[in-house]
């Protein structure tokens, strides 16, 4: 369903919360049901989404299925797996006074829901929250980025042949449509994106009293300790910035190391980028794209912030921007003001392991940290000292592909979390019950 005019959003939040009152989406099996023509879709028309995320972002097809597609499916087969028995009441103990009573919780649909995706993982950042708003029984209106257009056509396209079309909706659009979107009364508005448009989501959702979830982002730190391989720490940490041309909201925004192992680290950045992407990153297979031309012009912009120890080299033509790592970049440069969400690494020096903790909580916490570090007592100094959505040791932004892991950030990087049981909860109202017999 295409969303033309104001009023279609609302006659959209209308028919579907008419669906749930019937209690149609309840049942188990309609959960279920839904969970495996999600499944079939993507299996199904792989290959056209596969085209249309490299129409969207220049991604090549084994990265869109690793990170879009087959992401997805195990998220929906995990599901499936357990779904009944996350669904199970649970008792609770009886206090004395109510000797001879029952309790137990219940998990209860919260009604309709909105799933409002970003467009740098277009395709698995609407879905995966989709996966659990269906496997809670919930309707759910899909809101795709039109930023991704491609991606969102497609969704558009194919999503209607595949599920229930009385309990699921995509309006596609822009800001007007995503305005009338939120002008209407949901159950619950699940957004990916920035801070900016998490805070209108939030004030809009304010006034119905509706719960959010709010995946946002944040400047990821990596903190690189003494003693450390420089080749395997660049090695990871090249895999988990330049993903999706580093347009991934947990990966490592900066380094944080010292001065002595950050001379060690440069060189072995540059030697990981020709390794990952050979001589040539824009005639690499698996290096994507920048989405347009204002988020090119923008980082662009920040290139100039330090000392270029690899890449640097651009070409608006084509929204190429090569992998590229700065150094001795000082903490208040350009780059260090905002999320970067593109392909550039600076590296920020530090005396040690204090003056890293207290770079990173003096400011706002992060979606994800990251430390490469064998020190077990400095492990447990970033778990103990530090805040953060997740937290990982030695290899970034694996953590949200472990779906009995919640994700989700905290502060200014979000608030909720989703992923397996996680979204079961998010998307539920845990209902108390008591039963006590008459006599």
């Amino acid at each position: 369903m295409t969303s033309s005019t104001p009023e279609q959003p609302a006659a959209v939040a209308a028919r579907l919360r008419a669906t749930f009152r019937t209690g149609r989406t309840k049942p188990l099996e309609w959960r279920t049901d839904q969970l495996r023509q999600l499944r079939a879709m993507l299996t199904e028309h792989g290959p056209d989404f596969a085209a249309a995320l490299r129409a969207d972002l220049g991604k090549g097809e084994a990265e869109a299925y690793r990170t879009e597609i087959d992401f997805t499916l195990r998220e929906i087969d995990h599901t499936l797996s357990h779904l009944e028995e996350w669904l199970r009441p649970e008792p609770a103990p009886v206090p004395p006074h109510l000797d001879g009573a029952e309790a137990w919780t219940v998990y209860d649909p919260l009604g309709v829901v909105l799933v409002i995706a970003p467009w740098n993982y277009p395709l698995q950042l609407l879905l995966a929250p989709m996966v659990g708003a269906l496997a809670s029984g919930n309707c759910v209106v899909a809101k795709p980025s039109e930023l991704a257009p491609a991606t969102s056509a497609a969704v558009a396209r194919l999503l209607p042949r595949f599920l229930d079309t009385d309990a699921v909706a995509v309006v596609e659009g822009a800001v007007p449509e995503t305005t009338a979107l939120l002008e209407q009364r949901f159950d619950h508005i699940f957004y990916t994106g920035n801070g900016t448009v998490g805070r209108i989501v939030m004030n809009a959702a304010a006034k119905h009293l509706t719960p959010v979830t709010l995946e946002l982002g944040g400047k990821s730190p990596a903190f690189v300790d003494r003693g450390t391989d420089p080749d395997a720490v660049a090695a990871r940490l090249v895999a988990g910035k330049f993903l999706n041309a580093g347009q991934t909201c947990v990966a490592p925004d900066y380094v944080l190391t010292d001065p002595e192992t950050a001379a060690r680290l440069e060189p072995a950045l540059a030697r990981a980028v020709t390794a990952l992407f050979g001589d040539d990153p824009a005639a690499a297979p698996n290096y994507g794209r920048i989405i347009n031309e204002r988020h090119f012009d923008r980082l662009t912009g920040l290139l100039g912030s330090g000392r270029t120890v690899a890449g640097g080299t651009h070409d608006r033509d084509r929204k190429y921007i090569a992998p590229t790592v700065l150094g001795g970049v000082a903490p208040d440069a350009p780059v260090m003001g905002e999320e970067i969400f593109g392909p550039i690494l600076p590296i920020v020096e530090v005396a040690d392991l204090d003056e890293a903790i207290d770079f990173i909580n003096d400011r706002d916490k992060p979606l994800a940290l990251y430390a490469f570090t064998e020190s077990a007592q400095t492990r447990r100094r970033l778990t103990g000292e530090t805040s953060s959505g997740g937290l990982g040791f030695g290899l970034p932004v694996a953590h949200l592909t472990v779906s009995d892991l919640p994700f989700g950030g905290v502060g200014e990087s979000g608030m909720g979390r989703y992923h397996g049981r996680y979204s079961i909860e998010t998307f539920s109202h845990r209902k108390a019950v008591l039963s006590k017999p008459l006599a």
